[in-house]
């Protein structure tokens, strides 16, 4: 079984990694130990219902932060009447925060043991660019809190989604259940092959089975029109759910030619013959008031350093393949971290969707395979929960759930090796198995969140909340 990534080059479209790393490559590469984070606070009242749960802010700190909380001003206050006029709470941070300052920052100030808990907003919309805020804050609050970003070009865009969801939250329900559309870019890679028959597949199967009041596509490309279908079917005024899967593209041969060619194009979809850029986004309708789950390398944003780094490094000596994935990397001079413009574009769209969950980083077969065995469920369930009309940060739970278990898993084999080893016993432990479990974990933290983590599909609300 091989290590498939869903990354390709600008330039002409081919895979990165052709042919996939070998589960022979994965063993004896050094992991280092995983941190335990936090589980999620107790669970009062219906995780929906924002009165119970609460609503907050994360901004930069000093005029750029009071910018872009005036341009929400009109979504800030509609989720303030959703906890029945308690004012959402703001918090105000500095740039540029690493990882074990975001976690410092966490236990300090947002669990501040002087704030009542039923206070603390469990969902949480991020304001800023990664260089404004960081990725690491995110991550490390998307432990225990439902965390999403909006972060644009331009402060327009923060007033045109703003008002596109509360144009969205007073819209008239739509009374039955939302279309759900399937496309893979079924581009004869082993990468969009493996995902299709594991991911694709399955979760189309399982909605069907369990969701029938949803109406749901295959979407299929057309040879002649690359990208035809997919663009009409997102098209229709319908709240609809998108599930996608294709290489994302990374740096061309040669480099970027600037950084403004890197923000236009990595992370861009490479559908068979075409690419779909952000360009192809900003005007038109494609999934009005609708979700995107969108599954390619890059799809979300890219890291000012990969987590993947350091283990591709030790790859990379006695791979080639790997050493090729290395070299696509981020962090040579002059990158910077950012939010990709494919995502900006959609949510900035009026006639856009409500919220896109992507990656920021590499995007791995590992995420839906694990072992030799289909792990699609946690993909299922995020579907599910949208297309029963759950708020987006609720409904990637499946997600947080499944981030957990594998860090536990880790962590449980760190210690017991180290009691093994303390007690003068040899251990018996697969390296293979071990890099897999750390592909696997890595892979689920690169999922972020855009758009504000409340928003919801116009459709019927969970029986336990109408």
């Amino acid at each position: 079984m091989t290590l498939e990534l869903l990354l390709a080059h600008a330039n002409d479209g081919r895979p990165m990694l052709q042919g996939g790393l070998s589960e022979e490559t994965l063993r004896g590469v050094p992991i280092q130990p995983p941190e335990v984070p936090e589980r999620l606070w107790s669970d009062h009242g219906n995780l929906d219902v924002l009165k119970k749960q609460r609503w907050g802010l994360v901004v930069p700190e000093g005029p750029e932060g009071n910018e872009l909380l005036e341009r929400i001003k009109p979504l800030r206050e509609l989720r303030e009447a959703d906890q029945d006029g308690k004012e959402a709470r703001v918090y105000r941070v500095a740039p540029g925060m690493n990882g074990p300052r975001a976690m410092a920052w966490k236990q300090q100030v947002f669990r501040d043991e002087d704030v009542d808990e039923r206070e603390r907003p469990r969902y949480l919309l991020v304001l800023g660019d990664l260089h404004q805020v960081s990725l690491e804050l995110q991550q490390a609050l998307a432990t225990d809190a439902y965390v999403g970003r909006l972060a644009f070009r331009s402060p327009e865009q923060y007033t045109a989604y703003a008002s596109k969801v509360v144009r969205w939250e007073r819209a008239t329900v739509h009374a039955t259940g939302p279309r759900m559309l399937f496309y893979t870019a079924q581009d004869g890679s082993e990468a969009t092959r493996l995902g299709h028959e594991d991911l694709i597949e399955p979760c189309l199967e399982a909605c069907r089975t369990h969701l029938p009041d949803a109406k749901i596509l295959h979407v299929l490309d057309d040879d002649k029109a690359p990208g035809k279908q997919l663009l009409e079917r997102a098209a229709e005024p319908t709240p609809s759910l998108l599930l996608s899967l294709s290489h994302g593209l990374g740096r061309p041969d040669g480099g970027w030619r600037s950084p403004t060619d890197q923000f236009n194009l990595q992370g861009a979809l490479q559908l068979p013959g075409r690419q779909l850029s952000g360009a192809d986004l900003v005007s038109g309708a494609f999934l009005p008031g609708g979700m995107w789950v969108c599954f390619a390398c890059f799809s979300a944003g890219t890291p000012a350093r990969s987590t993947y780094a350091p283990w591709l490094r030790e790859l990379a000596k006695t791979s080639l393949s790997a050493a090729q994935v290395l070299d696509a990397l981020p962090g040579w001079e002059g990158e910077h971290s950012f939010i990709a413009a494919l995502p900006q574009a959609a949510l900035a769209n009026p006639d856009g969707p409500l919220a896109v969950v992507g990656h920021v980083d590499l995007a791995w077969s590992s995420s839906f395979r694990q072992q030799g065995q289909r792990t699609p469920s946690r993909f299922f369930g995020v579907l599910q929960a949208l297309a029963e009309g759950h708020r987006v940060g609720n409904a990637l739970t499946s997600l947080a759930r499944s981030f957990h278990d594998l860090n536990m898993a880790l962590t449980v084999r760190d210690a017991h090796a180290a009691l093994e080893h303390e007690a003068g016993r040899k251990v018996l432990q697969s390296p293979a198995v071990h890099a897999s479990l750390f592909l696997q974990r890595q892979d689920l933290m690169g999922f972020v969140l855009l758009g504000d983590p409340a928003a919801r599909l116009s459709i019927p609300f969970p029986k336990e909340e109408s």
